[in-house]
């Protein structure tokens, strides 16, 4: 065979290798970062006592720290060194700001050419409109990123200079910035108190706070207001939707949790006026993916445990550090309900009409994550010695990233165990690789139709 017949074909084969998806290659990244992270959370260096924590444990601690989630089997402080607590803030900032981000940002430290194809999927990861200038946009949002983290670490440092050495407090501050603002829950301050001492202390919560809402409103939204500097009348449609759904879901949730909890002694109840106040915000903060326990969760009523399931499956908004069904989605799927009720088939807000493409992958998403949820919970009950409400709490909390706990995390079987890494992973990965195939996916054409039929509904 000839030089050029062999070149021809090996350019032949070139051409038919299929390439991977985009939605493939994140999943593959996030399972590649968690291995990782598995293996060098297992080593004897990276636990306190110079023992290996276990393949499970760290296994189980690497998936929650990449896909932000905060469900732990062991206490972060008093488990992992201080290497093993800078493995798990690195794999908590790649998860939360996105892989995709830092292998960017990677690049541009090496002053590497970026292509057209990793220009696609950094824009899909970060939630860029269009591929035009998505490397300034990229060092803009990392920048901004880095700034707030920053910023937050100096205001916690200074607090915990009140109560530790400056070294340490040091080390808490920008741990627990940058835990906030990628909505992973981790703390370090020990197992028998965590976030809950400083549950009341207005400078904590409110850091916190500030932190976790910035980094859950996505970066579209960061990017319309800031660098397009729009007045407020002029913003997207979907700028909007964020910014009203987060305020009406803090402020709805707080509320709530203030009547629901005001007399419990085992929250709200010891507290004065202006704490309970403060609690309850922070509760309702920490629901929207956050995972910070400022109140013991399994000590919570049970309405407050099913306001609390519905704040945490709904989440944060596309395009952020946080997790969950994503506010605008929920917005979406009320506006239909609300519309179809009254006889109407289109859906509008501000205007403009929102498109039955848009409409019914809300729903698909919506339908999927509940019927996760409720199964997960079955089998949670059924494996492990847990009620189903806290069942339903766990599998909730780790299918939106949230991390929150009403106590059953350490009482979990192997496969419920098994099962909630799972979440967690979906969470994460599963629904944005979803979101991304809703983008790319074009319609799959139909070769025959069938003839229709009428069914009673309802």
């Amino acid at each position: 065979m000839s030089e050029e017949r062999l070149v021809r074909r090996a350019q032949q084969m070139r051409k038919k290798r299929p390439r991977m998806s985009i939605s493939r290659l994140m999943a593959f990244a996030f399972l590649g970062i968690i291995l990782l992270g598995t293996v060098l959370l297992d080593l004897p260096v990276a636990s306190k006592d110079g023992r290996s924590a276990g393949i499970l444990t760290s296994l189980f601690t690497a998936t929650s720290a990449t896909c932000v989630t905060g469900l732990i089997l062991r206490d972060t402080g008093s488990q992992w060194s201080a290497f093993g607590q800078v493995v798990i803030l690195t794999m908590i900032e790649i998860g939360g700001l996105g892989f995709m981000s830092a292998a960017s940002l990677a690049y541009m430290t090496l002053r590497r050419r970026i292509g057209m194809r990793s220009q696609m999927v950094i824009a899909e990861a970060i939630g860029a409109s269009s591929m035009s200038n998505v490397i300034s946009h990229q060092k803009n949002l990392m920048t901004r990123a880095f700034i707030v983290e920053g910023a937050g670490a100096l205001i916690l440092s200074f607090r915990f200079m009140a109560d530790y050495p400056v070294g340490q407090a040091l080390k808490l501050g920008i741990f627990h910035s940058v835990s906030a603002f990628c909505n992973a829950g981790f703390d370090i301050l020990g197992p028998d108190s965590g976030m809950s001492v400083y549950h009341t202390d207005p400078i904590v919560c409110l850091t916190l706070s500030a932190l976790v809402i910035l980094g859950g409103l996505g970066f579209l939204v960061w990017d319309e207001i800031l660098r397009e500097r729009k007045t407020p009348h002029t913003w997207s449609v979907y700028v909007r939707l964020v910014l009203i759904t987060t305020g009406v879901l803090l402020l709805g949730g707080m509320v709530l949790t203030c009547v629901l909890e005001w007399d419990n002694p085992a929250t709200l109840g010891p507290l004065s006026f202006g704490e309970k106040i403060l609690a309850a915000f922070f509760q309702s903060m920490t629901l929207r993916t956050a995972g910070f326990s400022g109140l013991d969760q399994s000590a919570l009523t049970p309405a407050s445990k099913g306001l609390s399931i519905f704040l945490m499956l709904i989440g944060g908004s596309s395009g952020s550090t946080a997790g969950g069904l994503k506010t605008v989605t929920f917005v979406v799927l009320l506006m239909f309900l609300w519309n179809r009720m009254r006889g109407k088939y289109t859906v509008s807000v501000f205007h403009r009409t929102i498109a039955d493409d848009h409409v019914l992958n809300a729903i698909t998403i919506f339908i999927t994550m509940v019927g996760l949820s409720f199964a997960g919970a079955v089998v949670i009950a059924a494996t492990s010695p847990i009620g189903f409400t806290d069942s339903l709490y766990e599998a909730v909390s780790a299918i939106g990233t949230v991390g929150l706990t009403a106590g059953a995390t350490p009482n979990l079987s192997l496969p419920a165990k098994i099962l909630i890494m799972v979440f967690m992973y979906f969470g994460r990965v599963g629904v944005l690789t979803l979101s991304v195939g809703f983008l790319k996916k074009k319609p799959a054409g139909e070769k025959f139709r069938y003839a229709n039929t009428d069914l009673l509904i309802g």
